[in-house]
């Protein structure tokens, strides 16, 4: 197939991979250079998001924020524009993790150029996108829906339709309360574990066998102990989901209390300059208040 990919950051550059990994021909685009490795796997570099649009017949977007989705949909030279110049019956897909309510919109807007549209939000991260393991949250049309699984299947093993325009990034929003909540909870533990004198490393071990077991206390209690935190998913973007889960509570009148205590120990990470580490870092957050680092650090 004609492909098209717009977004080549952490996630999308091993994504884009994996669908040129299967055969078909990728028209690409990022606001910095395309990564050689792509472009050596016969990646095509397009000079603008409207040109992928003209070239491709299924486009994906993989980009930080709501405002870039709508930057690259409808700013100049956007896939708004390529669409105008192109036949009916493209899809575009978006991978983003951004507002459901300006989904809604952005999916109406391009179905008025004769394209379907997808929100198809991911969780797994870097190492999901590497392996191509991603769990996938897909609204838009069951037929569009339909004919974009098997590319789907190229990136993600989870793969679920979950309902209209907006439900998948609906979906990832409650996806990333889940993950803030838990991320907190497991720092405030391992923070209490040391603080006490129990080595939080057997702690954790301990922990792992019993109820409390999850995979953030498996994959980033074990980095909080050893400290690596070099990005696989930022803070700040962590913290630009919460904000807009809270947006979201705001609308439709409803609390989400300890949605905010996490959104707020984020902050705190932000205010010392730590937000463009790991999400795993919220834990510094907790170690900054209670003046204690965890031992063997």
């Amino acid at each position: 197939m004609q492909l098209g990919f717009i977004g080549l950051g952490i996630m999308g550059t091993p994504m884009a991979g994996h669908l040129l990994a299967a055969g078909h021909t990728l028209h690409v685009h990022t606001r910095s250079q395309v990564p050689p490795a792509l472009l050596d796997a016969g990646a095509v570099a397009c000079a603008d998001a409207a040109a992928v649009a003209r070239a491709a017949d299924v486009v994906f977007l993989m980009l930080p924020d709501t405002p870039d989705v709508a930057a690259v949909l409808f700013g100049e030279h956007g896939v708004a524009a390529g669409l105008k110049d192109a036949p009916a019956g493209k899809t575009v897909v978006d991978m983003s993790s951004i507002s459901p309510l300006d989904t809604q919109d952005f999916a109406r807007r391009i179905a008025a150029l004769g394209a379907d549209y997808l929100d198809a939000p991911v969780s797994g991260g870097e190492v999901g996108a590497k392996a191509a393991s991603l769990t996938i949250m897909v609204g838009g049309s069951p037929d569009a829906f339909a004919r974009i699984q098997p590319l789907f299947a190229l990136l993600g093993k989870n793969i679920t339709h979950v309902g209209d325009a907006g439900a998948g990034q609906t979906t990832k929003v409650a996806n990333q309360i889940i993950v803030a909540l838990t991320l907190a909870a497991v720092s405030e533990a391992l923070v209490f574990a040391s603080k006490a004198g129990a080595d939080p490393a057997k702690v954790r071990q301990a922990l792992m066998g019993g109820f409390a077991a999850s995979r953030i206390l498996e994959v980033h209690g074990e980095r909080m102990i050893r400290r690596t935190f070099a990005p696989g998913f930022r803070i700040a973007l962590h913290q630009k989901d919460l904000q807009l889960a809270l947006h979201g509570a705001r609308a439709l009148g409803l609390a989400l209390p300890q949605t905010a205590g996490a959104a707020q120990l984020m902050q705190l990470c932000a205010a010392h300059g730590l937000d463009q580490l790991d999400h795993s870092a919220l834990v510094q957050a907790l170690e900054i208040m209670a003046d204690h680092r965890l031992a063997g650090d």
